[in-house]
């Protein structure tokens, strides 16, 4: 055996497997590796010496999907055997990156001509948070973004929300019109009545002072509920 042949023996059984993947992703782009695959290329980095696919194997099938590994929160990922601190950090910042990404997507465009991007930026940022958030996009006269804002996050199922808060922030931003966001964790959309009459106090502050509400979204880990979709605003 040659002195490359016997170096290559030696090395850890992984190492041909992490670049064969590497490969297939180069080749072949995203599409052709499952969900699982996509998470090990990114376990690849913080954990440089070990085999990450029962790992990757694992998180999917603790959380579900890729999507809900990555939205999972730092002490729900902490929970899973071989994770650690950089491992999260990771996690995270690929997480970051895609609600980043999601959201550029809608800079400087008027959003009520780009809803399918809001619906994808807003799942992107709260499908999977395990506490209800309440999040409010303001809007100039242009329907373009002014500011996007978490106003209150609260337990697992409920968020405390004040109007005039709202309203308040809504005239500090010189914000024209609105579009209320927040999450189910449980899961389901639907509107519960809590949810429609939070959503008439808001619309009834914002109007008295000619600041428009264009929508409530609710968004579940199952899908979207719109307020006005439904004619429940």
């Amino acid at each position: 055996m040659g002195e490359l042949d016997e170096d290559k023996a030696n090395l850890p059984h992984y190492t041909g497997h992490r670049e064969r993947l590497r490969e297939r992703f180069r080749s072949a782009g995203a599409e052709a590796l499952a969900d699982y695959e996509i998470l090990e290329l990114v376990l690849f980095r913080s954990i440089p010496r070990q085999d990450v696919k029962p790992l990757a194997k694992d998180l999917m099938a603790a959380f579900g999907s890729l999507a809900e590994v990555l939205g999972a929160s730092e002490a729900r990922l902490r929970t899973v055997k071989g994770i650690g601190e950089a491992t999260v950090l990771d996690l995270k910042v690929v997480q970051a990156a895609s609600q980043r990404l999601a959201r550029s997507s809608l800079v400087k465009r008027p959003v009520l001509s780009s809803w399918s991007a809001v619906i994808d930026y807003c799942r992107a940022a709260m499908a999977f948070e395990d506490r209800e958030q309440f999040r409010v996009i303001f809007l100039d006269k242009r329907n373009q973004i002014i500011a996007d804002e978490v106003q209150q996050t609260g337990t697992v199922d409920h968020t405390p929300v004040y109007p005039r808060e709202v309203v308040r922030r809504a005239l500090e931003l010189s914000a024209t019109a609105l579009i209320l966001i927040h999450n189910h964790p449980s899961g389901d959309p639907t509107p519960s009545r809590a949810d429609i009459a939070m959503t008439k106090q808001v619309v009834d502050a914002a109007t008295s002072l000619g600041i428009a509400v264009h929508d409530h979204i609710i968004i579940g880990r199952d899908g979207h509920a719109s307020l006005k979709g439904l004619q429940l605003m």
